[in-house]
Parts: C-alpha cells; sequence; structure tokens
C-alpha cells in the first residue's frame, strides 16, 4: 500500500470474513492453541525491550573484556649442539661434493660459521680445479685475511680465470698487498659481464671510498645484474645512490632482482633498511620471501623464521 489503507467497520466487511473470524475464535481445538500463544507474545516483546538498551526488564550487562597475556620476553636461546654438529658435519662433507656449486658453497658457509675451526679447508680450496670454488676460496680468504693464503692468492692473480684474478686481488688487497688493485679499475670495462658484476663486488667489499670513481660510470652498464651488483658496492661506501637503486629492485616486476636487492640490503646491515626487508616477507614468490627472512636475520631479528621453516 501507499499510505495507509482506510478502516473498515464491521458492516462494510463481507459476511465470509466474519464467518472465518468466527470459526477460528470458537474453534474447539484453535481456542487453547491461541490462548497459549498470546502469553508467549508477551514474553517476547519484554525480552525485546530488553535488548533494546532501554531499562526495562531483561536488560544485560557485558562482563569487560580478559585482557591479553603479557607478549614474552625475547631471550637467547642456545642451538642444540647436535643439531650444530650436524650441520657442521653437513658443510665438510660438501667441500668434498662432486657438485661443484655444493663446493663453493660450503667454503663461502666456512667462512661464515667456521672460520676458526675450518680455515685450512679454506685454504686447500684454493687449489680445487674449478674456478668457481677458487674464486669463493680466495673471496673468503681476503674477508678473513688468512695470512696463510698469501703465496697461492698471489699464483692466483695470474689465474687463467678473470675472475679469479678479480678475487685473488681483493685477498691481497685485504692482506696489505696493494701493488695489483688498480687492476680492477681495468677489469670494470670487460667485455664479459660477470667480469664487471665481480669487479663491482670486490671493490665494494674492500671499502676504500676511492672506489666510487670507478663505480659510479657503472651504474649505466648494459647489464641489469652489473647495475645492481654496482648498486650494492656503492651502498656498502656509503653512496645513498646505490641504497636508491637497491630500493627501487626491491619493487622490481622481476623476482630475481628483487632477490638481489634484499640479500644486498640485509649484507650491507644497515638498519634503515629493515622496515622495507620486513615488507616482503609475505611476498607471492616464496623464494622472494626467504630472501627476506634471511636479511632480517641478518638484522638479528626472528621474525623470518617461519617463512623458512615454510620454505
Amino acid at each position: 500500500f501507499v499510505g495507509k489503507p482506510p478502516l473498515r467497520n464491521r458492516d462494510s466487511l463481507s459476511p465470509g470474513y466474519w464467518e472465518s473470524f468466527s470459526t477460528i475464535h470458537h474453534h474447539p481445538f484453535l481456542r487453547p492453541v491461541l490462548a497459549g500463544v498470546f502469553p508467549l507474545l508477551i514474553v517476547c516483546v519484554v525480552l525485546l525491550a530488553g535488548c533494546s538498551g532501554s531499562d526495562d526488564l531483561g536488560r544485560k550487562t557485558m562482563d569487560a573484556p580478559t585482557p591479553p597475556p603479557p607478549v614474552p620476553v625475547v631471550q637467547n636461546v642456545p642451538i642444540d649442539e647436535l643439531l650444530r654438529q650436524n650441520a657442521t658435519k653437513e658443510i665438510v662433507d660438501d667441500l668434498s661434493s662432486d657438485n661443484i656449486e655444493l663446493r663453493a658453497h660450503a667454503v663461502e658457509a666456512i667462512q661464515r660459521v667456521l672460520a676458526k675451526e675450518k680455515s685450512d679447508d679454506i685454504i686447500e680450496a684454493l687449489t680445487d680445479p674449478q674456478p668457481m670454488v677458487r674464486f669463493s676460496a680466495a673471496m673468503a680468504a681476503g674477508t678473513l685475511k688468512l695470512e696463510a693464503a698469501r703465496p697461492d692468492l698471489l699464483k692466483l692473480a695470474d689465474d687463467p680465470d678473470p675472475n679469479v684474478q678479480i678475487a685473488a686481488r681483493y685477498g691481497l688487497h685485504r692482506l696489505g698487498d696493494y701493488h695489483l688493485s688498480k687492476d680492477l679499475e681495468k677489469t670494470s670495462h670487460d667485455t664479459d659481464p660477470q667480469v664487471r658484476g665481480n669487479t663491482a663486488l670486490a671493490l665494494g667489499l674492500i671499502g676504500d671510498p676511492s672506489a666510487i670513481n670507478v663505480l659510479k660510470p657503472m651504474q649505466e652498464d648494459a647489464n641489469p645484474a652489473v647495475r645492481l651488483q654496482v648498486a650494492d658496492a656503492l651502498w656498502r661506501l656509503h653512496s645513498n645512490d646505490g641504497l636508491q637503486t637497491l630500493l627501487g629492485a626491491t619493487v622490481s616486476l622481476y623476482p630475481d632482482e628483487q632477490m638481489a636487492a634484499l640479500a644486498s640490503l640485509g649484507s650491507a646491515g644497515d638498519r634503515q633498511v629493515m622496515r622495507n626487508v620486513r615488507g616482503k616477507l609475505t611476498a607471492d614468490y616464496i623464494e622472494v620471501a626467504l630472501v627476506a627472512a634471511r636479511a632480517r636475520g641478518q638484522f638479528g631479528s626472528d621474525e623470518g623464521y617461519g617463512v623458512a621453516i615454510k620454505g
């Protein structure tokens, strides 16, 4: 209806209407039913009035919510010794693996966590038949300043592989021998992008601010992987240009660029980027999230633990 319907008196209603009403009202079965329904309707009205927020009968008050439990205090939990022993055995076993990449990664792992116990294995890897392993060993020897590696590093300065030559110059520079370091300016123009990228890597790790003059022109390199490595080196040398490039790469359309940028942000150790890294823990690609988890771990945070377990 539009508006209220007009009221009708008894005389205006059809005889059938009142006949139906009388039948329901006086029916021997329905009458007791209706008599029981009306009290129920009254009770419902009373209860609804109580729920409406008035002061009528039936009003209830909710108890205050229980406060949440306090956040547990962060504590350093020692790693199970058996777990540590098993991990150490895995790394050492990989040094003799037939897989070249496993041997190279094992050398890098020893540099990071087993340098005191296994530095001799790094020196032995300097003579590995594969350039990738020799490169990793020379970089590790330089980072750890292993004086015992000096004779082998001098030999590797003339290695057939130009990437190993770069690593040898880095290692010698770290040991205080700078007479070959200027060669890195020449290799920054090499036709091989891997050589150019490793040159940027070495210059950044050496840490000499004068290397910025070599790195700046390399920002225009045609290879995106080289440009990211240059950005990493520049940021290690406290150049804001490098930082901006890395932050931009974390939102790249290409997951591999995101991963490279996150790895650089974590390795440099500057805590101002922690929030940027944290945001990638929920990346669509699990590989990206894992690199972000590792980077958070390098900042001393265990936020990425769940990601690592899931991955």
